[in-house]
């Protein structure tokens, strides 16, 4: 009988043995720094560019154009600063909507005033209006567009293919931060019209601490982290030889099994929507998570009916072993409603919790899940 259930693989997954059995050479015995010349510096210098090249073929690019970071938030930060200066960018394009690892580098870039931040407004289901944003690009053609691929608090998916021919008819440089879609979705960046993508490995279950930035041929960034001249002078700092490989792994298994993961975690999702509704009276979904073409397929966000004590919901689910969260993980902290659903204009006295899902789950954590949330539901319940 299932007595716990980790459901908060959007906020980190686990390490996949084989990504484990790839890093472990690397953190003891092959112990060389990829900047030195003796054989132990060349052995993690081949190690470094071996996934580089693995990374690359898997995106379609050429290695030159991918860089390793320590995550999604550095690969955001690089980008939107770097882009902004080496560019010359005096307006950036973005959603509400977007992780704050997007949004906290742009308005402190607006308030030290190198940039004019601009918003393409978001309906009710949190979906971007195009025809806004092509209104924006108008008025400030050549800006730098940044807009996410998978929401990590809603699941929305976004058009890729229609936000970079949009972008590419008014010159203007696009950055997608595609840390909830690497490694879930085929990503072929030479179909693509997108000059920037950011990505991090222990979201497809790789090690936490190491993520990729891709610069396509057409564009440029300035460095974020300066000295030393590591990745090309792109990134300085000594190379983190054991989480690189483990990316690299990762993301191997992660395309190689994709098709056959794809359609378990579906199961497993379609499987939660349907207790659900069954199960709880006035249960809805935020943005188009409940949508399984339209949202990413390891997440669910789930509007809980109109009550008090919410804010102690997660606590009364971590006493049962339920790992979830109400939206971000970065904010997990805070009292606040996440700036995602205050955006939406969701009802505050309604509760908030999002599932995610990954291929170690099962179906009976998922009821045990569910079952234990209706219990807590229950007008009777008793909150901590």
């Amino acid at each position: 009988m299932v007595s716990r259930a980790y459901l908060d693989n959007a906020a980190t997954t686990l390490l996949d043995p084989a990504v484990l059995s790839a890093m472990l050479p690397y953190m003891h015995r092959l112990c060389g720094s990829p900047s030195a010349t003796h054989s132990y510096g060349r052995e993690a210098k081949v190690a470094v560019e071996k996934a580089r090249k693995q990374v690359a073929g898997l995106l379609n690019i050429a290695p030159a154009h991918l860089f390793f970071t320590s995550g999604g938030t550095e690969g955001n930060n690089m980008v939107l600063r770097g882009a902004v200066e080496a560019l010359c960018i005096r307006h950036v394009i973005t959603s509400p909507l977007e992780h704050m690892a997007v949004l906290e580098p742009l308005a402190q870039m607006t308030r030290t005033g190198h940039i004019q931040c601009h918003y393409v407004d978001v309906d009710a289901q949190g979906d971007l209006q195009y025809a806004h944003l092509i209104n924006l690009l108008e008025r400030y053609p050549q800006a730098l567009v940044s807009l996410m691929h998978g929401n990590n608090e809603i699941g929305n998916l976004n058009d890729l293919n229609r936000i970079g021919e949009i972008c590419k008819t008014y010159k203007a440089v696009f950055h997608t931060d595609a840390v909830q879609t690497l490694g879930h979705y085929a990503l072929d960046l030479q179909k693509l019209a997108v000059h920037l993508l950011v990505g991090s490995a222990h979201k497809f279950h790789g090690p936490k601490g190491v993520g990729i930035v891709y610069v396509s041929p057409d564009s440029q960034l300035a460095p974020l982290i300066y000295g030393g001249g590591q990745e090309r002078g792109m990134r300085g700092g000594t190379e983190n030889v054991p989480g690189i490989v483990g990316l690299a792994t990762a993301l191997e298994v992660a395309y190689r099994d994709m098709a056959t993961h794809q359609a378990y975690i579906r199961q497993l999702k379609q499987h939660m929507l349907h207790r659900l509704v069954t199960t709880l009276s006035d249960v809805a979904f935020h943005g188009s998570s409940h949508d399984l073409e339209r949202s990413l397929y390891t997440l669910l966000s789930v509007s809980l009916p109109p009550s008090i004590g919410y804010e102690m919901l997660l606590f009364n689910l971590d006493i049962q072993q339920i790992a979830a969260a109400a939206g971000s993980a970065c904010a997990s902290g805070s009292l606040r409603p996440s700036h995602v659903i205050e955006a939406l204009g969701t009802d505050p006295q309604r509760g908030t919790v999002r599932f995610s899902f990954s291929k170690y789950n099962t179906i009976a954590e998922v009821d045990y899940a569910v079952e234990t949330l209706a219990q807590l539901c229950l007008p009777q319940a008793t909150w901590a």
